[in-house]
């Protein structure tokens, strides 16, 4: 289902109190003209699983945490934020999930570059 990101946390709430209390992942996808963000939560009584998608234009790349709805939130919104340049507003913690890598940009987009190439031997 597709959600406006002003919408995402109130949408999140909204699924918790119905039962889908499990966050299973947070990714993204690069299309080039835009990115989605996807958050899939599931609902374990049921064994349902629900599907938000939130597409954001290139050059205006943030999403609102949803830390405070779900704990385990946080591993993802650090993915998301190192690897595809995505803001998460919001967040107080701002530590690398991952090492520094030699390149310019984020390396899940489609334009990233690496930078210089590795010295042979």
């Amino acid at each position: 289902m597709k959600v406006e990101r002003q919408a995402l946390t109130e949408k999140v709430s909204v699924l918790k109190s119905e039962g889908f209390d499990y966050l299973v992942k947070i990714t993204a996808v690069d299309y080039v003209s835009h990115v989605d963000a996807i958050y899939i939560m599931r609902n374990m009584d049921k064994n349902v699983d629900e599907v938000l998608e939130v597409e954001m234009d290139p050059s205006d790349l943030w999403l609102p945490t949803i830390i405070k709805h779900h704990a385990s939130a946080d591993w993802y919104e650090r993915e998301l934020s190192e690897m595809f340049g995505i803001e998460i507003k919001g967040r107080h913690a701002r530590r690398l999930l991952l090492e520094k890598w030699d390149g310019k940009g984020s390396p899940m987009r489609k334009n990233f570059v690496w930078g210089e190439p590795y010295p042979k031997s």
